[in-house]
């Protein structure tokens, strides 16, 4: 990523097509309409294969709920994954014209909130983790702690807890205080209507996301990015979209405070910067990694000849301002000083896939052994979590070293670190991706490394089914969802790769690009 894409968005580098796509753009009028018709047909088919609740007031046994079962739960499915493809079509296309410099950020900001709207009202997608945020915050709302067990020991809003996945009706929260107290609040409104639960949430998560927009433009400033490539990365993707603003995440509230968090770093606030991130750990406390690195962002401006004493006196600042913040939260947010949030952190690591690569690496050792041992492979797992905890604790340590100059060298390092505690601390889902991309869309970008993230991003998104279950072991779903990856991704460098759309045009039939006579500015 050490260049941007200004010069790699020249006829010669990808291609006969791309003179054509240099043909400047207001406004990619038809490009949003196919991602806004893509995620239209997600709301609408999510209603029969997405989270679904147990009790749907929408459908319940009325004249539409044959979606739900057997033949018309199929036809769900293949719209669902219908707009899918429009959307990341829509996406790619975007992508290319963002490359080629036909459109500024205006449009993808556009685009990404037209691509939006529809899901507000949306049943969860490839993930039910909202209905844990109910039900743990009605755990709050009516006296229990939700740190000690799960939302199954309620007696009340049976909506609410029946909803919950079987896997966390009875494992503790493991989210900072302060989202749960946030979670508290939405269930004191919506009570026991899992649809309006819903979609607050997704409408005080937008917070999250205004605060990232807000963000955005002033990393590219310090970093070096551009703005339109870093909108599309992170605002305008599928993993955003789909992901984070879809399925609702709490983690898109977290990346709000994180990323205003290092523009406050940059910008030399530093007490600005230590609070910000400290309340993004309140929401999640993967934001935490980012913490050690503004020590160094701080000693590195701090005036004085010896950079030790510099680095002792900002570690004590910040820790002297992270102590009060995190105490002061957590009392507000949950009535007393209750660190059993910490002892929760454990409770996703019951999910074992081979996404997060350390228990893949496990489970692929345990099946050669079991061919000629009967053996369990909790122990193979275990191991290789083991090993690589260690190198993780190794790999973050030494980018922590590696970004003593401050500066943008250290929010990269934070990226990479954050990017690594996703991949190898377990587990791995789809949408922790995220964490460390939202950093790196803000600095510069060659193209091949955004067909990199085209692949990713499409294959993260797919890997588990619209019903939140993951899809990790039906390997002829994997397979092609490798290739639909990494059509994707060729798409982004060279329109229709495979030439499938050339071969439906008439003979003499060329390429069209979306017609208007002018750029357009950021």
């Amino acid at each position: 990523m050490a260049t941007t894409t200004t010069d790699s968005a020249q006829p010669s580098a990808a291609g006969p097509l791309d003179e054509r796509l240099l043909v400047p753009t207001r406004f990619p009028y038809r490009t949003i309409a196919m991602g806004t018709i893509g995620t239209t047909l997600l709301m609408l088919a999510a209603l029969g294969a997405g989270g679904i609740l147990i009790r749907d007031p929408v459908l319940g046994h009325g004249p539409l709920s044959w979606i739900r079962y057997g033949h018309g739960r199929a036809l769900a499915n293949a719209l669902l994954y219908t707009g899918f493809g429009l959307v990341v079509w829509a996406w790619v296309r975007l992508g290319r014209y963002v490359l080629a410099g036909r459109i500024g950020s205006r449009p993808i900001l556009i685009a990404a909130l037209c691509w939006m709207a529809p899901l507000l009202v949306s049943p969860p997608l490839f993930t039910r983790d909202v209905f844990s945020y109910l039900g743990q915050g009605a755990q709050l709302l009516y006296g229990l702690d939700p740190y000690a067990n799960g939302p199954a020991e309620l007696h009340v809003l049976p909506n609410v807890v029946q909803n919950v996945h079987p896997l966390w009706q009875t494992t503790p929260a493991p989210y900072g205080p302060l989202f749960l107290l946030i979670s508290k609040w939405i269930v004191a409104i919506t009570q026991d209507n899992m649809i309006a639960g819903v979609i607050l949430t997704r409408l005080v998560l937008l917070i999250g996301l205004g605060m990232t927009l807000w963000a955005l433009p002033r990393l590219v400033k310090h970093l070096g990015g551009k703005l339109p490539v870093a909108l599309w990365l992170a605002v305008a993707s599928p993993m955003m979209v789909i992901h984070l603003f879809g399925g609702p995440h709490n983690d898109l509230m977290m990346l709000g405070f994180l990323t205003i968090g290092m523009v406050a770093a940059l910008e030399r606030k530093y007490v600005v910067a230590v609070l910000l991130i400290t309340v993004g750990m309140l929401i999640k406390p993967t934001a935490a990694v980012a913490l050690p690195f503004l020590v160094w962002m701080w000693a590195a401006h701090m005036s004085g000849e010896s950079k030790v004493k510099n680095f002792f006196k900002a570690g004590a600042a910040s820790v002297g301002l992270f102590v009060p913040v995190f105490a002061v939260g957590t009392w507000l947010s949950l009535g007393s000083l209750n660190l059993g949030w910490w002892s929760g952190l454990k409770a996703p690591q019951l999910i074992a896939n081979w996404l997060n690569f350390p228990t893949g690496i496990g489970e692929a050792i345990y099946n050669l052994v079991h061919l000629v041992a009967n053996v369990q492979p909790s122990p193979f797992v275990t191991v290789t979590r083991a090993i690589a905890m260690v190198g993780l604790a190794a790999f973050g340590i030494r980018q922590w070293w590696l970004a003593r100059g401050g500066g943008k060298e250290a929010v990269f390092r934070a990226a990479i670190t954050m990017l690594a505690v996703a991949i190898l601390m377990p587990p791995t889902l789809p949408w922790y991706l995220t964490w460390g991309f939202v950093l790196f869309s803000a600095f510069g970008w060659q193209r091949r490394h955004l067909s990199v993230v085209v692949a990713v991003s499409v294959f993260v998104t797919l890997v588990y089914y619209p019903t939140g279950e993951q899809a990790l072991y039906d390997w002829w779903f994997i397979a092609i969802v490798v290739l639909v990856s990494l059509y994707a991704a060729a798409s982004l460098l060279r329109p229709d790769p495979l030439g499938l759309i050339a071969a439906w045009r008439k003979p003499g039939e060329e390429f069209l690009p979306e017609k208007t006579p002018a750029p357009a500015g950021d």
